[in-house]
């Protein structure tokens, strides 16, 4: 797919490289659980950010050939993890971030597994990486489609109200990582939350 005048990233610059981690003998691969839901922050207001326009909201997916497009720009290895873990048909909520009323607006799927984010190697471009090489590429991305609008918008504040409470009780969001892992893009969704937020959007407010 070609490039894309929109970007996205993590605030701030790249971290550092992550320790590594235990690796399983059976596999070959780091240990770490099995997820198949995802939910994807982006920003749907204009920002520019090194001469480049950051918005691309939901309603930017939908305008795209087969409202599919690649998710580049991101810069955080702990979300590029999370990303090489998705798989093709697999669903994601479409978070709506840094704007006046954050929140998720919709579902998308994966379309196509982790490949290299080609912004790395692009010296034009705002999330250019030096230290990244073709043969050995730092940063990766995944393609999405649009699958369709949630029944209403669900605000983060109503997010947060209920993990709140959840914490205490005990309830399906009382570990959601969009309050334990705030700061990444590109965050996990167990089954049993994605079933109850998903059961939000018949409730009226």
């Amino acid at each position: 797919m070609p490039p894309k005048k929109r970007q996205r990233k993590e605030k701030g610059s790249a971290e550092p490289a992550p320790k590594r981690t235990k690796t399983s003998k059976s596999t070959g691969t780091e240990d770490q659980p099995v997820y198949t839901h995802w939910l994807m922050k982006s920003e749907p207001e204009s920002r520019i950010e090194g001469g480049v326009d950051v918005k691309f909201g939901i309603e930017d997916l939908k305008k795209e050939e087969n409202q599919i497009s690649c998710w580049d720009g991101v810069r955080n290895y702990q979300a590029r993890n999370f990303m090489k873990q998705m798989k093709i048909g697999q669903l994601a909520f479409f978070y709506h971030s840094n704007c006046k009323v954050p929140g998720i607006v919709g579902i998308i799927k994966i379309v196509k597994e982790s490949y290299p984010d080609h912004t790395q190697f692009d010296k034009k471009d705002i999330h250019y990486d030096p230290k990244s090489k073709k043969d050995d590429p730092r940063w990766h991305m995944v393609d999405v489609q649009f699958v369709r609008m949630l029944k209403r918008y669900i605000p983060l504040s109503e997010l947060k109200e209920i993990h709140h409470k959840h914490k205490d009780s005990g309830g399906p969001l009382k570990s959601l990582a969009l309050f334990t892992r705030a700061r990444l893009s590109v965050q996990p969704i167990t089954k049993e939350e994605w079933d109850f937020i998903m059961s939000l959007e018949n409730k009226k407010q």
